[in-house]
């Protein structure tokens, strides 16, 4: 542990040296001799003649009326020349430390504790310079009683709460199908979620019988679990009885049938599947090899937007087993009373090689990644600056980033953190974070082995306990989108507006390298965070438009309009 550094040495005004130790230093009495600059001092005792000049220098002084302040004698020449050696040697450290960037800066209160960098650990180019946090101020308490109940409190819903019942004097399910639908979804637990609401809308459209989705056993985490292993199926079935027929597998009257296969159109409207009946009753069963994004974010009738949400946020919810884990572990989260943030962090191994980021990470796992990077085949990008691609926000945050970025928002390190990601990537990432905040948990250290054994070798499984475990938290935090964070922060409004931050990695950066570099203190950063996110708290608005469904706000991360609506007009007719 390297110590804070001292300021620069400065003329004393009551002793020979800045030392606190004195072991290395003696105070001496103040008068003349204190005063007097360096070449003024008498020479060393050993020098010939030097202890006859000094007594000869007393006397002198003596006999002119003015009084001797003290004795110059060896010890404190000794003394004064151990001194300046040591500041000399103080100030060496100092330079060599913020030179080699060796030290973690500390949070409002040095809680990021400053530790050596060994060499072989050294971060690349774009390195953080992590002993410049420390300019922040050393008053390590936490924010007042007053400005910490802000900071749980969640935002305004307007008026808007959930609004999903089905069209009033309408049937629902046709008991005449045009035929079967059989659905493979596809990525990992959050985009097959995502994807099979929609299949749902689908086969509502068609007039078709849905059969229970195929869960994908080979995007990368592998995971062999079926529908049955992940959601509760016969509420599923429940649930959505008015909307569509649900069969767990294809009669046996329709099995001889070979179905038609293909990929349907990305973001497609309710025209292109209307049409796509035709083809359904004459092959009487299609298989839809992707359900990703496989329809439109907008332009859908009203009741085909309610219904999507019935079927994301109340059909599809997990396994006994899953939710009782899921609670049991918001319980020791909470120990009673307690609130915590769930923080996505997707510094994951492939998500850092896919972007090309490699900030606060060592030059060896870096060409780890971009490795990685040239063998998968499906990655079109294969040579990227990371660095631009930092400074224009399209890198996931890091854990000492998201450490600095909670700091500023007024978070107390006594807070309770569940990460929710895979395995975070480069050994030394999360020192920082841990550092500042010392109560980081994840499913692994909540719950004990016995909880896991049925579950741990299972990453979907994990993935929807951990699902739970942020839709309960009094934060949800998400440092990178994607399918996770769409899914939660939607599911998070269409609750109640639960408050979900969403930083904004370009300025945030931007305030984090001057914060580096020492242009911003930290009362200036943390007032620029704070007034940057004081409208990204995940409270209402209207979902964007963009100028092709491709690039529009994805509907399930905000289901208004369509699913959210003010109390006085729940009963619109779709």
């Amino acid at each position: 542990m390297v110590a804070s550094p001292s300021p620069t040495p400065s003329a004393p005004s009551s002793s020979p040296c800045s030392c606190s130790s004195s072991s290395s230093c003696s105070p001496v009495t103040s008068g003349a001799a204190h005063r007097r600059r360096l070449p003024d001092l008498p020479a060393a005792a050993d020098r010939s003649g030097g202890a006859a000049r000094a007594r000869a220098l007393f006397f002198a002084r003596r006999a002119s009326g003015k009084r001797a302040a003290a004795v110059l004698d060896q010890a404190w020449a000794r003394n004064a020349v151990a001194c300046l050696l040591g500041a000399a040697v103080v100030v060496g450290l100092v330079t060599t430390t913020s030179r080699r960037g060796a030290v973690v800066g500390a949070g409002m209160g040095s809680r990021l504790v400053r530790r050596a960098v060994p060499a072989e650990a050294l971060r690349l180019g774009e390195e953080e310079n992590l002993a410049a946090v420390a300019r922040r101020p050393l008053d390590d308490d936490d924010p007042p009683p007053s400005m910490m109940a802000q900071v749980w409190t969640k935002p305004d819903s307007e008026g808007y709460t959930k609004c999903t019942g089905r069209t009033k004097n309408r049937h629902g399910t046709n008991s005449t199908t045009a035929g079967y639908i059989i659905a493979d979804a596809n990525g990992g637990l959050n985009q097959m979620r995502l994807g099979i609401s929609d299949m749902v809308a689908v086969a509502k459209l068609m007039n078709a019988t849905l059969v229970i989705p195929a869960l994908d056993h080979k995007s990368f985490w592998t995971d062999p679990s079926d529908f049955k292993d992940i959601f509760d199926v016969q509420h599923f079935k429940q649930t959505l009885e008015d909307d569509i027929m649900v069969v767990d597998s294809l009669p046996p009257d329709f099995k001889r049938f070979k179905p038609y296969t293909r990929a349907p159109k990305s973001w497609a409207r309710a025209s292109y599947y209307r049409a796509f009946t035709k083809t359904l009753k004459k092959a009487r069963v299609v298989r839809f090899t992707h359900t990703d994004s496989r329809i439109a974010n907008n332009g859908l009738p009203p009741s085909i937007q309610r219904l999507r949400c019935r079927a994301n946020y109340e059909a599809l919810r997990y396994s006994r087993e899953i939710e009782e884990l899921g609670n049991t572990l918001v319980g020791r989260l909470r120990n009673g009373s307690n609130h915590y943030i769930a923080l996505h962090l997707r510094y994951e191994k492939d998500m850092l090689s896919f972007t090309g980021c490699s900030h606060n990470l060592t030059h060896q796992e870096a060409e780890e990644l971009r490795e990685m990077r040239l063998r998968v085949q499906h990655w079109k990008e294969k040579e990227i600056n990371g660095k631009e691609r930092r400074l224009q926000g399209g890198c996931p945050m890091t854990p000492r980033e998201a450490a600095l970025f909670l700091k500023a928002m007024g978070y107390p390190s006594s807070t309770r953190i569940y990460v929710v990601s895979g395995e975070i990537y480069g050994v030394r990432s999360m020192d920082a974070l841990k550092a500042e905040y010392p109560n980081v948990y994840t499913h692994y250290s909540l719950a004990t082995v016995n909880e896991l054994e049925s579950l741990r070798l299972y990453q979907n499984r994990l993935a929807a306990v951990d699902y739970n475990v942020a839709l309960q938290s009094d934060v949800f935090v998400y440092t990178y989108d994607g399918n996770m964070a769409r899914a939660v922060q939607g599911h998070r409004r269409y609750e109640g507006f639960q408050k979900t931050i969403n930083p904004d990695r370009r300025k945030l950066v931007e305030l984090i390298d001057k914060l580096d570099e020492g242009t911003i203190d930290w009362t200036g950063f943390a007032s620029e965070v704070k007034m940057h996110h004081g409208n990204r708290l995940g409270g209402p608005y209207q979902r964007l438009f963009g100028r092709s469904p491709r690039h529009e706000e994805y509907f399930y991360a905000n289901p208004l309009p369509g699913c959210l609506c003010r109390r006085n007009t729940q009963d619109q007719v779709a």
